[in-house]
C-alpha cells in the first residue's frame, strides 16, 4: 500500500515538474542510489549494491541523453563527459567493491544538484529590509500617455 501511494505521488510530481525540476529530481535519485550503494557495500550485500549502482548509472544515462548539445554547446559537452566519468567510477566501485569511487561520485552529484537548485531559484531575491533602495517602487499613477508609451 505504501509503495503504490508513494509511486503515485512520485508520478504526479514528475508529470507536473518543470524541466529544471526534473533534472533536480534525477540528481536527487542518483544521490540516493549512490548513498544506498555505499550502505550496501558496507553491509556486504552484493546484489543490493549492484542494483543501487545500476540505478545510479541509469539515471546518469538519462541525464546524458537529455543534454541538448546544439543549444548547450561546450557546457553540454562537458556535462556529458562528466556523466560518462561518473558512470565509469561507479562501475569501478562495483567491480572492485570499493567505497572511494562511490564517495567521489556522490560528491560530484551533490555539487551538480546544488548548482541546479541555484539555477531553479527565482531570478530576483527579495531585498534586505536594511536596504532602503531594494524596496519595491510603488506603482505610478495612471497617466494620459496613451497605449504607445514605453516601459522597462
Amino acid at each position: 500500500m505504501y509503495q503504490s501511494s508513494h509511486d503515485a505521488y512520485l508520478e504526479s510530481r514528475v508529470l507536473s515538474a518543470t524541466p529544471l525540476e526534473l533534472v533536480h529530481l534525477l540528481y536527487r535519485g542518483a544521490i540516493e542510489a549512490v548513498q544506498d550503494a555505499r550502505h550496501e557495500l558496507a553491509d556486504r550485500r552484493i546484489v543490493e549494491r549492484s542494483r543501487a549502482i545500476s540505478k545510479a548509472c541509469a539515471i546518469l544515462t538519462e541525464l546524458s541523453a537529455a543534454l541538448n548539445h546544439e543549444a548547450g554547446g561546450e557546457l553540454a559537452s562537458r556535462l556529458g563527459a562528466l556523466y560518462e566519468y561518473m558512470q565509469r567510477r561507479l562501475l569501478e566501485a562495483n567491480l572492485q567493491q570499493s567505497d572511494p569511487p562511490l564517495g567521489e561520485v556522490l560528491s560530484l552529484l551533490a555539487t551538480l544538484a546544488e548548482a541546479w537548485a541555484e539555477i531553479s531559484k527565482p531570478a530576483t531575491e527579495p531585498a534586505s529590509p536594511s536596504n532602503p533602495w531594494g524596496h519595491p517602487v510603488p506603482p505610478e499613477p495612471a497617466c494620459a500617455c496613451g497605449a504607445g508609451s514605453w516601459s522597462l
